[in-house]
């Protein structure tokens, strides 16, 4: 037996049948009520990129712990998204600035009977989470929380592989989660832009986001082959969507910038051509529709955030080195990506299936 499925073993995880094994009580744990669900809280207090990136081990405790309510700590905003996994049966609202821990969870009833720290490796969301004295925790090693016999964090590690990892450690391994198991079912809205090639210029932070003018460049191209090319953009993205629209010579029609609706947001990407982006939440929601794309990426590597490697509806573009994700200007590697780069790209992808009758190939008229 592996070091990882002993541990597993001793701290009472699923058995090899699959079903959830009774729960090791912690100091103050306590189980279900009489006649309720026992519940597992899973903690990931991040982004859009950050939910669908977690789909997989989701799935995993899904699989794992069946007749537990998988309560997510998530901002309520991915809520539609969070339960078309199919793993989430709750969305509990948790948020805070940038990537940090979310103060408090505003959790009601009973201790969790599982906790599932997705979030981190840091004591802040150790912490967080042990407060509310669950029955287990699952969560990495860190030398500031002892208390906790996880397995070691690797930096360099993709993020679906690490939180499939961290399951597997904790003995879900009957029937392991799948990094690749990153699909959503088709979204119950029509798109408003069937067939488009959607630009999203924006990214978490200035490091991550390629020049505008360079995304006019590729718009200018696309739409002189008879492309349809619209543009997306967060809530706070406002003046770079703009920005680029006129650059591009776009109408206002193909201009989606203030934050789309989520449900809408993923409509639009679902029937898309292709997805061009950084390496931002657009990106993987792509990956997620099985929408071919182009993620420019810089100056993180896509070994840590990009689409699958081998699929080759999905291209990541990289030249390194490694930079600050958190710089204030774009970062050197972004810049070494050109637009006849980009477009080389679009040409290599795939048609997608849900390509509209009538439409010629990407290279037709080039």
């Amino acid at each position: 037996m592996s070091r990882g499925a002993a541990g597993a073993a001793k701290r009472g995880a699923p058995g090899g049948d699959g079903r959830a094994a009774q729960a090791v009580a912690s100091p103050g744990g306590t189980g279900p009520a009489a006649g309720a669900a026992p519940r597992l809280l899973v903690l990931r207090a991040l982004g859009l990129g950050d939910l669908l990136a977690a789909v997989p081990a989701l799935r995993a405790l899904r699989r794992g712990f069946p007749g537990y309510e998988i309560v997510l700590a998530a901002p309520g905003g991915l809520t539609p998204l969070a339960l078309a996994s199919g793993a989430v049966d709750r969305v509990l609202p948790a948020a805070a600035p940038g990537r940090a821990v979310p103060a408090a969870l505003d959790w009601t009833g009973p201790p969790p009977d599982v906790a599932v720290d997705l979030h981190g490796n840091g004591p802040p969301s150790h912490l967080l989470l042990a407060g509310l004295r669950p029955g287990r925790l699952f969560a990495f090693a860190h030398p500031d929380t002892p208390g906790i016999d996880g397995p070691p964090w690797y930096a360099d590690e993709h993020e679906r592989d690490r939180w499939c990892r961290l399951l597997r450690w904790y003995g879900l391994d009957a029937d392991p989660a799948d990094p690749a198991d990153l699909r959503l079912p088709p979204p119950a809205l029509p798109s408003p832009a069937p067939g488009a090639v959607v630009l999203h210029p924006g990214a978490g932070s200035p490091a991550r986001c390629w020049p505008v003018d360079r995304f006019a460049a590729v718009a200018g191209a696309l739409r002189a082959r008879g492309r349809h090319v619209v543009v997306t953009g967060g809530a706070d993205e406002a003046d770079l969507v703009a920005g680029l629209a006129k650059e591009a010579g776009l109408p206002d029609a193909d201009v989606f910038g203030g934050g789309l609706p989520l449900d809408r947001l993923s409509a639009l990407v679902a029937g898309a051509r292709a997805v061009v982006s950084g390496d931002t939440g657009i990106a993987h929601l792509a990956v997620a529709h099985a929408t071919p794309s182009v993620t420019l990426c810089g100056p993180v590597p896509p070994g840590r955030w990009g689409p699958p490697p081998g699929d080759p509806r999905h291209r990541a573009l990289w030249h390194g080195p490694e930079g600050d994700p958190h710089g204030r200007r774009p970062d050197p590697a972004l810049l070494k990506i050109t637009a006849d780069e980009v477009l080389d790209a679009l040409d290599a992808l795939p048609e997608p299936s849900n390509r509209p009758e009538g439409t010629s190939p990407w290279n037709a008229h080039r």
